[in-house]
């Protein structure tokens, strides 16, 4: 090693989530559709999907097919399904489509509490114990989402002791493990690291993953500073689609592929290939109807030389 050396792990765990809170903002794409979305997204060798949400239809008409969606997902093995919930009411459904793996969302901050789930902060951290009972009867896993968690477009910077205290409380009740949401992207490095650290030592051996939105233009930073600290579990979405619908403005996730071009030039392996991912990137935005986000997706994937240079041409 030397001074210049990145610490970085062997490699780290992907979780796609653009099924989900990709999908979310966007218009009902047709099941058929998700399906064909689905299989691109196998194919690019991740094995952590988050599916669908089952949450109400009249909150969010994108992922009013979550049952339907679950029905179909025995045909894809080994991958690692997971869904959202809001609610033991969702939790319910989820366990009774199949998916016993489940993810709740609990803000940091009462403002976004109240305006994605119309309760506070404490009143969310009071369903954990019910919603974790029932992913564990059915022999899966909770997951603690916590979302604002370095800041709320309602009630501004989220103190790093408010997070701490809802990931204890989080791991207390019952969750598995945990996962750090920049719900509307405003997060920095160091801010990463600092509040990593933090939740890490409030919660010893309790699993800390990411969720990062680039709308700043920082997401990608900030996962190589999470990777940097010792995260290997980290969200993204194909095409870079996504965002919070009671956020406002939260646009899109960190691109699912942005981030295996960054990590895996880096020398981190992902498990994932690339050029499967863009492909699947091509399957999302005729889906969705609309150009996606992606930087690298629009510059089509790795550079490519392309022969003599042209005379008199800049840079």
């Amino acid at each position: 090693m030397n001074e210049f050396d990145l610490v970085l792990p062997a490699a780290v765990d992907i979780r796609e989530v653009g099924m989900r809170d990709g999908l979310q903002l966007e218009a009902p794409v047709p099941l058929d559709a998700k399906l064909e979305m689905l299989e691109a997204l196998v194919a690019t060798g991740v094995r952590r999907i988050e599916a669908t949400s089952f949450v109400s239809p009249r909150a969010v008409p994108a992922l009013a097919d979550a049952d339907a969606v679950a029905a179909e997902l025995s045909r894809w093995g080994d991958v690692h399904w997971s869904a959202l919930v809001a609610n033991p009411r969702g939790a319910v459904r989820a366990v009774d489509a199949g998916v016993a793996d489940l993810e709740y969302v609990v803000s940091a901050s009462d403002g976004h509490s109240r305006a994605n789930a119309g309760r506070s902060t404490a009143e969310a951290l009071g369903a954990v114990p019910e919603i974790a009972g029932l992913a564990h009867g059915a022999g899966g896993s909770l997951e603690v989402v916590i979302a604002t968690a370095w800041d709320c477009p309602f009630d501004g910077r989220t103190p790093i002791g408010r997070t701490v205290d809802v990931a204890r409380a989080a791991v207390t009740a019952g969750a598995d493990q945990l996962c750090l949401g920049d719900t509307i992207g405003t997060t920095v490095p160091l801010r990463v690291v600092l509040l990593l650290d933090a939740v890490r030592r409030a919660c010893p051996g309790t699993p800390v993953g990411v969720h990062f939105h680039d709308t700043r233009g920082t997401g990608q930073a900030n996962a190589l500073a999470a990777v940097q600290a010792g995260v290997t579990q980290l969200d993204s979405s194909v095409g870079g689609l996504g965002g919070c619908p009671f956020a406002p403005g939260a646009s899109g996730n960190i691109a699912t592929e942005e981030l295996v071009y960054l990590l895996e030039e880096s020398g981190v392996r992902t498990g994932l290939d690339l050029d499967a991912v863009l492909a699947a990137a091509r399957v999302t935005e005729h889906a969705v109807g609309h150009e996606l986000p992606s930087s690298l997706y629009r510059a089509g994937g790795r550079s490519v030389p392309r022969g003599d240079a042209v005379v008199g041409s800049t840079s």
